[in-house]
Formats: C-alpha cells, sequence, structure tokens
C-alpha cells in the first residue's frame, strides 16, 4: 500500500469552501482508502490506497466536485516525496513558520521567479513541483508578487513536517 498526502485547495479559507474534516476524512473512506486522518481545518488529508496515483487523484477530485458542485483539484504527494522536500528545504536557518511551501500540480515552468517582487527581503526557490518562499517578515504583511505560487496549495514547513510525521506513521 501507498501513504499518500491530499492537499486541498482553498479548503475552510475565508468563509469559502466549507468541508468539516470529519466529512472529509468519511469521504476518503468511503472511496475505498484507508487509515484516513486529517490535519488542521485546511484540507490535509493523509491515507493509504492500494490505486495507482491517477486513481487515486481521479476519485478524490470527483468525490469532491460532488461534494461542493463545482470541479476540484487535489495535490497529491507520498511520504518519500515529502520527506525529499523536507531534506532540501533551501532556508536551514529560518524559522520553520515563515517558509511557505507552495504545492503545484506539475513541476514549476523556466522561468517562474524572474517576475518576483520581493520587497520585504522574501526569498523563493523552485523545488520541482513545489517552490519554497521565505518571509523573513511573516507572510501576513508581505507585500511579495510572484505569479507562478497562484495555481498551487499553500503550506507552512512545520505543517509539511506533520504530515510528513502522519504518513511515516501509516508506512
Amino acid at each position: 500500500m501507498t501513504v499518500f498526502v491530499a492537499l486541498l485547495r482553498a479548503v475552510n479559507v475565508g468563509g469559502t469552501g466549507k468541508l468539516p474534516m470529519a466529512e472529509l476524512r468519511a469521504l476518503a473512506e468511503k472511496e475505498g482508502f484507508t487509515d484516513a486522518a486529517t490535519y488542521i481545518q485546511s484540507g490535509n488529508l493523509v491515507f493509504r490506497s492500494t490505486l495507482s496515483r491517477a486513481d487515486v487523484q481521479a476519485r478524490l477530485e470527483t468525490a469532491l466536485s460532488r461534494y461542493f458542485g463545482k470541479p476540484q483539484t487535489v495535490l497529491l504527494r507520498t511520504a518519500d516525496e515529502l520527506e525529499d522536500l523536507c531534506a532540501r528545504s533551501p532556508f536551514p536557518d529560518a524559522a520553520p513558520n515563515r517558509i511557505l511551501i507552495t504545492f503545484l500540480s506539475e513541476p514549476a515552468p523556466a522561468g517562474a521567479l524572474e517576475d518576483m517582487v520581493a520587497p520585504d527581503g522574501e526569498q523563493a526557490e523552485i523545488l520541482g513541483s513545489e517552490i519554497a518562499v521565505h518571509y523573513p517578515n511573516g507572510q501576513g504583511r508581505s507585500k511579495l508578487k510572484l505569479p507562478a505560487l497562484k495555481p498551487g496549495t499553500v503550506r507552512n514547513l512545520n505543517t509539511v513536517r506533520k504530515l510528513l510525521e502522519m504518513a511515516r506513521e501509516r508506512s
């Protein structure tokens, strides 16, 4: 069995995409996934499945699209992928809550950082299908402009590490 981490976009953020985590776990179990667990209220799901990555993604996206009544995109990562991502974190001296990882559905395009405007000293690095950004003054007041982040979903490094821990517990 493969352990997957599903990252949902725009769940329980700013009053949109309401999805209680108990319902997300129930939805996963109904689709045949086992050991389903969620972390915080922002659409993080860890589970096991014998299905291929493509089948898991298709099932989750179909079930969530039915739930929300509009198309949904799910970003999947395995425990190994999250472990590799954490090991390659480009800002080892930064506080993990000030490092935000944007997960993309495909590798970031070449030149994705060329249009970056970072007035507060933010730094970004492409890590394949993720972009890590260090916000030295926190994200809340940042005026960072980086169009390449728009299609993704964001988690801070603390959350990514917790999801990795949960995935490893299921391996």
